[in-house]
């Protein structure tokens, strides 16, 4: 008979095991030489045609193979609750491993910690992560190439407003210097930028848990034998690890307001918490209505539950890692070999409860200018599939509406300066959407320039001015004829930018029904031209949810 301590070891060693077998075909061999006992639990999005497609193969074909199920296949949706997903899958797993396995479970011990604390008095401050050296290995000699554990630190040579005066929000364009950088990237790419938490949540942690901001601290991993030894680097004081390392701005998981709820000295804020941490009906409501509806950050909670002071040692080791933001490149590089750029809307929103949140990194955007010299950012360029074809005379369908345009604003770069060069260049199509041509029309006078002169064919829908919405959905409704001659008749490309789950899904049925409509197929033949134009690289979606 085995016996685990607690369910949280049997967690680590559950997501190692999927680790280590994360490649669908190594997990196979493992099945079929050892014939071992599985499980497998899927992370995908529901607002993806391909809903955690892998999961679902490795599970049916690891049981092919002759591997046993433990337990029934679990499917994460990220577009819902993808940690309540979990929790709920995990509480009904762990029982049937036990059983499996005549494992005795002791039941779970939330007050177990990962890692050790060590404060520090007197420590050389060149001994001490601060600032950019936070992130960085290293700050003075930057070498390349640059990626997320070695982001370049990148001056802003433009920061200009998009929007018109009479706009209520903000769009920003912005451009990076990245000469002598020797930083490459290609039309249609990504460029991940780093934020700064915003110093006022940061203070208000510290006041809410009754904290030094400025203590320097280490959290070193318990498990001497893990490869990960601290959190984020350290040492570290308080105020860098939740300005630079932690998240502090996203709703909270369940699992931290479960172990948050030990801190609460006022046992009815100790129960409500405890309640949203639970897989009850109840439970799941409450937070669902409380974190997720109400849009409360860790901030807030601290605010609202009053008795709620954890230490701030432990909220550093609950909160997830600050991740890197990523923007569609708005620029291309055969015009813009020396620098990047980026488009991107200021997010701010009031809350139900009466708050004003904040996008991390689009606020501290924002405040940087070329006229600072010391205004540096951390960027770095990811690759992307969405590509232009490989022959310019093919020609393009392009549908983004708001902020969607940012990679089309590169295509129709690269493609004029093909024309200029005296290549023969196809039809570059763009539908382009926003409220009103007077106040988010973005690079309206750069488009118009493209039509005048010949390299593109602009059609655009401004929802609210006029009596009835109108969306770029609706114009694509009335060109069936233009889509057909690009995709059907001339072997065209089509490129779907924005909103994933509303535009661009109805976008894809707008091309399937045109399919039938023009091509004369049915729904299934016309569903099937669309997904091999999908195969083929003709049909690209670059889309978020």
């Amino acid at each position: 008979m085995i016996k685990f301590m607690n369910i949280k070891t049997c967690d680590n060693i559950f997501r190692f095991f999927l680790w280590q077998c994360r490649d669908g075909g190594a997990a196979m061999r493992c099945a079929v030489t050892l014939h071992l006992p599985f499980e497998v639990f899927g992370l995908g999005n529901k607002t993806y045609e391909h809903y955690n497609e892998i999961a679902i193969y490795v599970d049916h074909r690891l049981e092919q193979l002759g591997a046993t199920r433990v337990f029934e296949l679990g499917l994460g949706d990220d577009d819902a609750n993808i940690e309540d997903d979990f929790i709920t899958w995990k509480d009904k797993f762990w029982p049937a491993v036990c059983e499996f396995f005549g494992i005795e479970g002791a039941g779970e011990d939330v007050s177990i910690r990962q890692y050790k604390l060590t404060e520090h008095v007197d420590l050389p401050a060149d001994r001490i992560y601060t600032g950019e050296l936070a992130r960085l290995h290293s700050f003075a000699n930057q070498r390349p190439p640059y990626d997320a554990k070695n982001p370049f630190l990148a001056p802003v040579k433009v920061n200009r407003e998009l929007h018109g005066p009479t706009s209520e929000r903000s769009c920003m364009h912005i451009e990076f210097d990245i000469e002598n950088s020797k930083i490459r990237y290609e039309t249609g790419d990504h460029l991940a930028v780093y934020p700064v938490n915003n110093a006022e949540l940061v203070n208000k942690i510290g006041e809410q848990c009754g904290a030094n901001l400025d203590t320097v601290f280490t959290l070193t991993n318990t498990d001497e034998e893990s490869t990960k030894k601290h959190p984020f680097p350290c040492p570290c004081s308080y105020r860098t690890a939740l300005t630079h390392y932690l998240d502090i701005t996203s709703n909270p998981r369940t699992h931290i307001l479960k172990e948050l709820a030990e801190y609460a000295s006022d046992p009815a804020d100790k129960e409500k918490l405890k309640l949203m941490a639970s897989t009850t009906v109840e439970g799941k409501a409450a937070y669902q209505q409380w974190v997720v509806q109400e849009n409360r950050n860790i901030v807030h909670i601290l605010e609202d539950i009053s008795s709620l002071k954890p230490p701030l040692d432990h909220l550093c080791e609950l909160l997830p890692r600050l991740q890197c933001r990523y923007y569609s490149i708005s620029s291309s590089p055969k015009l813009y070999p020396n620098s990047v750029h980026i488009t991107a809307v200021v997010v701010e929103y009031k809350t139900p409860t009466g708050r004003i949140n904040k996008g991390v990194t689009t606020t501290w955007l924002k405040e940087k200018h070329p006229s600072d010299p010391l205004c540096l950012v951390p960027i770095f360029v990811r690759k992307s599939q969405f590509r232009l074809p490989t022959h310019p005379s093919t020609p393009i369908i392009m549908v983004g509406p708001g902020t969607g345009i940012a990679p089309f604003r590169g295509f129709i770069q690269e493609r004029d300066f093909a024309k200029k060069e005296g290549k023969k260049v196809g039809d570059t199509i763009l539908y382009f959407g926003c409220r009103k041509s007077q106040e988010d029309y973005l690079y309206r006078e750069e488009l118009e320039e493209y039509v005048k002169s010949g390299t593109l064919i602009l059609h655009t829908a401004f929802s609210r001015e006029q009596s009835h919405k109108v969306y770029v959905t609706h114009l694509l409704e009335k060109n069936k004829d233009e889509i057909w001659r690009v995709i059907g008749e001339q072997n065209g490309h089509i490129y779907v930018c924005g909103d994933a789950r509303n535009m661009a899904r109805d976008v894809h049925n707008i091309l399937v029904k045109v399919v039938m409509e023009r091509g004369n197929m049915s729904e299934l033949d016309a569903t099937n031209y669309i997904k091999k134009m999908d195969s083929q690289k003709r049909y690209s979606s670059d889309v978020w949810s």
